[in-house]
């Protein structure tokens, strides 16, 4: 299959995402594959070039919905992760890149000894959370539950992953591109946030 028919996939899925509020990108892309009409073992694109197309897509249709949604995630991150210092958190995901839609959560890596000690903050902060996991992948192919604090501030999603110390230099991959996680520190995300929705 060539460059354009994927890229003509890429677009679809990125329409799908967008336009039903998915996270999904392989979900879309299959969605996608249907709306075209072409076989299901067909040759899919990437989730960076589906992410890339969500973002040209967002940009070009989201209108100001979309500019205020990102910059209120963008301007939350720095005030929350003041908040969060004794746990070194870091910005990731979606608020990072733009690709964010309404169904998109803010994604904190923060890191303590123990798992509990970030529920034992919230509870005392009087913050309402939920616990959950997610599972991650390093390089070599190995999948780890992550213990997740999910929350709601100022009407916008936060997912705080808690990894262990030693895992501070060591992000796992992201699935969009394969590659470790982007992680933003304060400073960073402080930087992001002044620049609005760029």
């Amino acid at each position: 299959m060539n460059g354009p028919d994927r890229r003509g996939i890429a677009e679809e899925a990125a329409r799908i995402v967008c336009e039903e509020a998915l996270t999904d990108y392989h979900g879309a892309k299959l969605k996608a594959l249907q709306r075209l009409g072409l076989p299901p073992r067909t040759p899919l694109p990437d989730n960076a070039r589906v992410e890339a197309a969500v973002i040209d897509y967002l940009r070009l249709f989201g209108g100001e919905p979309y500019r205020q949604h990102l910059r209120r995630m963008r301007r939350l991150a720095p005030r929350l992760m003041r908040r969060l210092a004794y746990f070194e958190p870091r910005l990731t995901g979606g608020a990072v890149s733009g690709a964010v839609t309404a169904a998109h959560r803010l994604q904190l890596h923060a890191f303590a000894e123990q798992p509990e000690m970030l529920d034992v903050f919230l509870m005392e902060a009087g913050i309402a959370f939920e616990d959950g996991e997610r599972r991650y992948r390093y390089a070599g192919g190995r999948e780890v539950a992550i213990p997740l604090s999910r929350l709601e501030l100022d009407g916008i999603g936060v997912d705080i992953a808690v990894f262990s110390l030693d895992d501070r230099n060591r992000p796992p991959l992201s699935p969009n591109d394969g590659r470790p996680y982007r992680r933003l520190d304060l400073a960073e995300a402080e930087r992001l946030a002044e620049a609005g929705d760029d």
